[in-house]
């Protein structure tokens, strides 16, 4: 069992990587330029924050070589986390895969991960309708909850996980759209109490809604793959770990992806891939409500939105206006080369502005595929000071195709 320090410091990485600000938001205040700044003059860093951050944790090792790009790739189960619409166009009848993700190995937490697994099957022999599922569990090992004065109390074992259900279906040879539903628990600290309050499990149910156009284009030296995919994720209640009315939202998430892939002859295949998500989550009023007020932005009360209501508003609510809004946005880049459909090399890069997170990193990895087995490998390599949790990680999945098992 690690140190307490380092699991707290487990979970505030986590919240800050994955949607939460790890900065001081009360003392920003608004310049003559329309702009917040701290109070040494330096730009205020205002980022959007959310409850459960784990479910927009990229666990597939393909997607993680190809900086987490992934909603328009070509399908397999692992299109459950980024686009489940894709799942209409997979080749294969049936398929699985189990992906392990250390995390925070760069702190010496050995017994922190995520493990994920998931699949589909073709419910029909025209191959229009597919059913896919997921589990996804996230364990932060074993903690010694103390009280204000240092003196142990229980030791527990936070987690948390996610079950969903996707039903994908062609609605042209071109077009697909699919419906994913999710039950979702985490339990932090269940059973002690902060403050008088007694913290509980939070409970949530959450729903995707995705798109997929895939068509194919002619070459003089071949053929190739024009896909474009869309997807809202986690679009459901809000959640608490206390009775309290305060409550916060899941991570609902705005997906773009575009894919070409190049099949130049028989045996080699290049795809590239490039992905623009945002957060639909309000955008804190890191000023106050007289510096909102001032600017007739921003949303003082922001955790006071509905669900739905914050999908729309979240589009224009930052507090500097559109110029804000705009460095919401995180951009993902891909490569993948296929050599006769048995041995991959990818490479990618993902982008966020350094005052919304200021993730930036390289990936890599390697894909085989063996028969009816696939393994993949990702390794992240961070270009700046901000630390991830993946920082020089190796992680892995494993894919198992029933069809080629059944031929």
């Amino acid at each position: 069992m690690k140190n307490l320090v380092l699991r707290l410091a487990a979970l505030l990485v986590l919240t800050s990587v994955y949607a939460t600000s790890i900065f001081a938001q009360g003392g920003c205040t608004m310049g003559q330029d329309g702009k917040l700044y701290n109070i040494d003059g330096t730009p205020c860093t205002n980022t959007v924050t959310s409850a459960v951050p784990f479910l927009r944790i990229v666990a597939d090792a393909r997607s993680g070589a190809m900086g987490d790009a992934g909603v328009a790739i070509s399908a397999d189960p692992n299109a459950m986390h980024f686009n489940a619409s894709k799942l209409a166009f997979a080749e294969d009848k049936m398929a699985m895969s189990a992906t392990y993700t250390p995390w925070l190995r760069s702190l010496g937490l050995n017994d922190v991960y995520m493990a994920y697994l998931t699949g589909y099957r073709k419910l029909d022999k025209e191959a229009l309708q597919t059913l896919g599922f997921s589990l996804r569990y996230f364990s932060l090992g074993s903690i010694q909850f103390t009280d204000i004065n240092g003196t142990a109390l229980n030791t527990g074992r936070p987690n948390e996980f996610e079950v969903a259900i996707a039903y994908a279906r062609k609605l042209t040879e071109k077009m697909s759209a699919a419906v994913t539903g999710k039950f979702i628990y985490s339990n932090l600290a269940a059973g002690n109490v902060v403050g008088g309050d007694v913290i509980e499990p939070a409970i949530a149910g959450a729903a995707d809604f995705s798109l997929t156009y895939k068509s194919p284009i002619e070459l003089k030296n071949g053929d190739a793959d024009l896909t474009v995919g869309l997807a809202l994720s986690n679009i459901g209640n809000k959640v608490s770990y206390t009775n309290s009315t305060d409550r916060d939202f899941l991570p609902a998430n705005f997906g773009l992806g575009a894919a070409y892939t190049m099949n130049l002859d028989q045996y080699n295949t290049l795809t590239f891939t490039t992905d623009v998500n945002k957060f639909l989550v309000p955008t804190p009023c890191v000023g106050g409500p007289a510096v909102c007020d001032q600017n007739n932005n921003g949303t003082p009360d922001y955790k006071e939105e509905s669900p739905i209501g914050a999908i729309i508003t979240s589009w224009g609510d930052a507090p500097e206006g559109i110029s804000e809004e705009l460095r919401e946005f995180m951009f993902s880049f891909g490569a993948e080369y296929w050599y006769d459909n048995q041995f991959a090399v990818r490479a990618g890069y993902f982008s966020e502005h350094v005052r919304k997170g200021a993730r930036k990193y390289l990936t890599v990895g390697l894909g085989l595929k063996y028969n009816v087995f696939g393994l993949n490998f990702s390794y992240l390599v961070p270009t700046t000071n901000q630390r991830n949790p993946l920082d020089n990680t190796l992680r892995f999945s494993l894919l198992f195709n029933f069809a080629d098992l059944e031929e």
